[in-house]
């Protein structure tokens, strides 16, 4: 039974990563093959086999070496970047691509609304933008990450001013599931620093209290409570008019 609740509570935990990602894969199954998209601040390439059928390229800085501390490690490997410059700034020609894909790029880029204006200039009359990235966030990938995050005002201000229509703005969970993440988290980390035996009562309510059962309760009060006013991020498409 513990294992059962362990693996559903493991499920609901990785929510903020596995809804964007059903997200993207959602849209870009839209896309007719052949369609021409840009990936804006590809990183590692995580989307490129969604984008098989298309004619898929990647832009990044390229400048990020991964972080070796702390309880955001990362061994960041580039996948291959066809556009090696500043997002704000791709060397192509106003409107190169039918889609554009900008995931969790917008609070690493120090002026992130000039690469809104850059999504809109590279994006064919008709084509589609796919951006996403959060409300909330711990710092991560330093010394490139320069904001908190994103409200549905920002896009809604500044997409139009790019010339992108809005189409719509979802939220990824509310209060609930952004806290059970952070619970999670605060168990990880106490595991960690305080190295209790297995079998310590303490590393037991941990384990199995803060990061099973309450991450469970929380995501069953977030389905029948969903504030999004706390939401992690959010996903936004949008339309070059």
């Amino acid at each position: 039974m513990i294992d059962v609740l362990s693996r559903r509570a493991r499920y609901e935990v990785g929510y903020n990563q596995r809804q964007r990602d059903a997200w993207v894969a959602s849209r870009a199954r839209s896309l007719p093959h052949g369609t021409k998209v840009l990936d804006v601040g590809a990183g590692t390439g995580r989307y490129r086999h969604l984008f098989g059928h298309c004619v898929y390229r990647t832009q990044d800085f390229g400048q990020y070496e991964g972080t070796a501390a702390g309880i955001f490690r990362d061994g960041f490997k580039y996948t291959r970047i066809d556009y090696v410059s500043d997002a704000a700034a791709t060397p192509v020609p106003d409107g190169s691509f039918d889609a554009v894909v900008c995931t969790e790029v917008l609070e690493h880029v120090p002026e992130p609304i000039p690469v809104v204006r850059e999504i809109g200039r590279v994006l064919r009359v008709g084509g589609r933008a796919f951006v996403t990235a959060p409300l909330a966030s711990a710092l991560h990938q330093e010394p490139y990450h320069f904001y908190g995050g994103y409200t549905p005002h920002f896009y809604r201000k500044f997409m139009p001013e790019a010339g992108l229509r809005v189409v719509s703005i979802e939220p990824n969970g509310g209060f609930f599931r952004h806290l059970l993440q952070e619970v999670n988290r605060a168990g990880q980390i106490l595991l960690e620093r305080k190295r209790y035996q297995p079998w310590h009562p303490a590393a037991l309510a941990l384990r199995y209290g803060l990061m099973v059962l309450v991450p469970l309760w929380l995501a069953r009060l977030d389905d029948a409570m969903p504030l999004e006013q706390f939401t992690i991020g959010y996903h936004v498409e949008a339309v070059r008019e």
